[in-house]
C-alpha cells in the first residue's frame, strides 16, 4: 500500500514539527501524575547495598537489565534515524527496551523504513515494540499489521490510541468507532504480541477490562501529567493559524486521567496485565512509585528526547537506573517482586480516587 506523496509529505512535517515542539515548548500540564501524592517509608539505613540489587527482567522472550522502555518517539522522517540510531544504542548498553514512533510513514513510503529498521541494524538482542495508530489500522484494515512487522524485526507492536490528538490535530482523522472490534482481529493477524497504549491520556478500568476480554494483556497506560499531546497540537494549530483547532485544543488541555490513577485503574481490572506506566514519569523516585502500584515496566520518552540533544544521553540513563536501584534498596526490596512487600502511603487526590472508584487491590491504600 503506498498513498499520495502529498499526504506522505504532511506526515514527514507532522513528525518533524512533534519533535521540535516536545523539545523546546512548554507541553507538560494542566495536569500532573499525581505521584506527587505517593510516598513510599524508607529505611534510613537500607539492609543492602544498591549495587546489590536486581532489576534484570524477562520481556517478550528476552532478558533485560532494568524495567524500563524508551517509548515511541519517531521515524519516518529524513534525519530521524539519527535519533533512533542513537536511542537504539543506549538502549543496548543498558540492555533496557526500545519503542518506535508510529510507523504511517513507512506505510506510505516504504523508502522512509530505514528510518525505523536502523534500530536492529544496531542491536538484535533488545525487545523492539513497533507503533501504528488505531485510526490507521480501522482505516486500512488489519492487513496492514503484516507490512508493520516486515519494516522492521519488532517483538510486539503497539496500537496507539489517541483520540484526543486526533481531535485538535489539524489534519487529524478520527476513525475510532470500530476500534475494539478492528483490535481483536490484529491480534488474531499479529505474529507478535499486541500492546495497547494511550499517548498521555490515560487509561480507565472499564477500558481495560473491554480491552481484556477483546484479548489484550499488554497495556502502555501513557496517563496525564507528561507530555500533553494537546497541547503539542495547539501550538502546531497556532503555527498554522487554524482558531477552530486552537479553541479546540485549549478546551480539552485537562482531559485525562493522572498516570498513577491510570496505573490502579489497569491493575484493577486484571492482575495478569502487564502494565507499562509512562505518562510524566521524570525521576527514578517516580518511577518505583509506578512499580508499587502495580506497573511492571516503566517508559520515557521526553527526559530522554532532552538528554540526547545535550548529548547526556548514556549519563541519563545509567544515573537513572543507579537511582532505581538505590530506591528499590531504600525500601527494602532487593529484587523487582520484592516492591510489592513494600509499604507505601497515599494521600490526597490520589486516595480519594481509588476510594471513589472502589480500588481494593493495593494493602494500605484506602479506607479498607
Amino acid at each position: 500500500m503506498v498513498l499520495e506523496s502529498s499526504e506522505n509529505s504532511k506526515t514527514i512535517r507532522r513528525k518533524l514539527e512533534h519533535i521540535e515542539i516536545v523539545y523546546a515548548k512548554p507541553v507538560e500540564g494542566p495536569l500532573t501524575t499525581w505521584f506527587e501524592y505517593i510516598f513510599l517509608p524508607h529505611r534510613a539505613l537500607p539492609v543492602v547495598d544498591p549495587e546489590k540489587v536486581s532489576t534484570r527482567m524477562n520481556f517478550l522472550k528476552k532478558e533485560i537489565e532494568a524495567p524500563l522502555m524508551i517509548t515511541g518517539m519517531t521515524g519516518g522522517a529524513p534525519g530521524t534515524e539519527v535519533l533512533n540510531k542513537s536511542l537504539a544504542e543506549a538502549a543496548c548498553r543498558f540492555k533496557i527496551v526500545l519503542g518506535l514512533g508510529s510507523q504511517r510513514a513507512a506505510l506510505e513510503s516504504r523508502e522512509l523504513a530505514y528510518t525505523y529498521s536502523i534500530v536492529r541494524d544496531v542491536c538484535t538482542e533488545i525487545p523492539v515494540v513497533g507503533n501504528i495508530g488505531i485510526s490507521e489500522i480501522v482505516r486500512y484494515g488489519p492487513r496492514i499489521v503484516d507490512q508493520l512487522t516486515s519494516i522492521v524485526e519488532v517483538d510486539a507492536l503497539a496500537v496507539h490510541l489517541n483520540y484526543f490528538q486526533e481531535v485538535v490535530q489539524p489534519e487529524g482523522l478520527v476513525y475510532i468507532s470500530r476500534g475494539l472490534e478492528v483490535l481483536s482481529e490484529v491480534i488474531e493477524r499479529s505474529p507478535v504480541p499486541v500492546i495497547v497504549k494511550e499517548v498521555g491520556f490515560g487509561i480507565s478500568r472499564e477500558f481495560a477490562e473491554d480491552l481484556y476480554s477483546a484479548g489484550i494483556r499488554y497495556i502502555d497506560v501513557a496517563g496525564s501529567g507528561g507530555t500533553n499531546w494537546t497541547l503539542v497540537e495547539l501550538y502546531r494549530a497556532m503555527n498554522s493559524g487554524n482558531l477552530v483547532k486552537q479553541y479546540i485544543a485549549d478546551g480539552l488541555k485537562s482531559v485525562g486521567i493522572p498516570t498513577a490513577a491510570s496505573i490502579a485503574e489497569v491493575r484493577s481490572a486484571a492482575e495478569d496485565f502487564f502494565i507499562i506506566g509512562s505518562g510524566g514519569v521524570r525521576s527514578p523516585y517516580d518511577a518505583v512509585k509506578a512499580l508499587r502500584l502495580g506497573a511492571d515496566m516503566v517508559g520515557l520518552a521526553r527526559p530522554i528526547l532532552v538528554a540526547y540533544v545535550k548529548k547526556h544521553l548514556r549519563e541519563f540513563l545509567e544515573a537513572f537506573i543507579v537511582g532505581v536501584k538505590s530506591v528499590l534498596a531504600s525500601v527494602g526490596a532487593t529484587t523487582l517482586h520484592d516492591i510489592e512487600k513494600c509499604p507505601i502511603v497515599v494521600t490526597g487526590p490520589l486516595k480519594d480516587w481509588v476510594n471513589s472508584r472502589r480500588i481494593v487491590y493495593l494493602k494500605d491504600i484506602g479506607q479498607q
